[in-house]
């Protein structure tokens, strides 16, 4: 048995990596009293590995976490990456490693287990302003839906308001 203590970011990691990288920072500042356990540091998925095999490993630091935190930017709900058809081991419409074939990405992957597995749900956009059209629609009316900055550049305030509505 084990306990959920853990908090799962996920997001388009190259598109939205700069509030990915703000929650870092935060978390690491010894001025902001910002903190969670990330669920990131339990295993590590190369990315050289097939779709399936990430896909456990998310799996698995998933169901150690508590709360799911989303990073939505402008092409989050048209990246493709964790797709079988990327994959290196699919062809003609089969897996030849002998996986179920999914044309899930990872974040489809991420948000469908989020909610399948009731997880408490925050939706951070990597904007001013909560665009939910931006958001994959399972998410859409879930959690709590932040815009990560404001006109004067990131807001702290508001993202960690989210996370302690959930302590």
């Amino acid at each position: 048995m084990f306990y959920k203590t853990r908090t799962y970011i996920a997001g388009a990691w190259e598109e939205d990596n700069d509030a990915i990288k703000q929650l870092y920072k935060w978390k690491d500042s010894d001025y902001w009293s910002f903190d969670f356990v990330d669920a990131h540091e339990l295993k590590q998925s190369r990315d050289t590995s097939n779709s399936c095999s990430i896909k456990k490993s998310l799996c698995d630091r998933m169901q150690h976490s508590k709360i799911f935190v989303l990073i939505v930017g402008r092409k989050t709900c048209t990246v493709k990456s964790g797709s079988c058809q990327f994959c290196s081991h699919y062809y003609n419409g089969r897996c030849y490693k002998g996986n179920n074939v999914s044309f899930d990405s990872y974040i489809d992957y991420e948000c469908r287990k989020a909610v399948r597995d009731n997880m408490k749900i925050i939706v951070l956009y990597n904007s001013c302003y909560v665009f939910k059209d931006w958001c994959p629609s399972i998410l859409r009316d879930k959690g709590i839906h932040v815009a990560i900055k404001d006109s004067y550049g990131w807001n702290y305030q508001k993202v960690k308001n989210a996370f302690d509505a959930y302590e």
